[in-house]
């Protein structure tokens, strides 16, 4: 299994509307649009609440804990520098369980993973400004 900090990662294009997100690591911050009038998160950015239609959107960090939900262990070398085998996870966030992030699973052994997995947030900085969030299970490695 990698280690956050360990691979080549391609980088996403940040943009004004995305950057809270893609940024949010080298503070320490799981970032989302929150909406001010009915406290939905948004994710993917968009410019109005989907919920309520709102364009009150402000940049609110959560907690960063998660739980496994699905995953696929990736056995193909696509990317140079990033070994397989690694786990392709979708995970929900503690705040809003309809609030869900593909991402990567570290610090973990593959037999370990199982449904529902308490899962906490760490950030792999990739570089320009960049960090990814990765998650790995809360009581430490597994």
């Amino acid at each position: 299994m990698p280690e956050a900090g360990s691979v080549t990662r391609l980088l996403p294009l940040l943009t004004d509307s995305n950057r809270h997100f893609w940024e949010g690591g080298g503070e320490n911050k799981l970032n989302f649009l929150h909406c001010a009038a009915c406290s939905h998160y948004v994710h993917p950015p968009l410019p109005n609440c989907p919920q309520c239609m709102q364009r009150d959107l402000e940049v609110r960090a959560v907690s960063g804990q998660a739980s496994l939900l699905s995953w696929t262990v990736n056995h193909q070398p696509w990317i140079p520098g990033f070994d397989p085998p690694y786990v392709i996870a979708l995970v929900a966030i503690k705040e809003q369980p309809t609030l869900r992030l593909m991402t990567n699973i570290v610090d973990c052994k593959i037999e370990k993973l199982v449904d529902g997995l308490q899962l906490e947030v760490v950030f792999e900085n990739a570089g320009e400004g960049v960090f990814l969030p990765l998650f790995k299970p809360v009581d430490g490695p597994a």
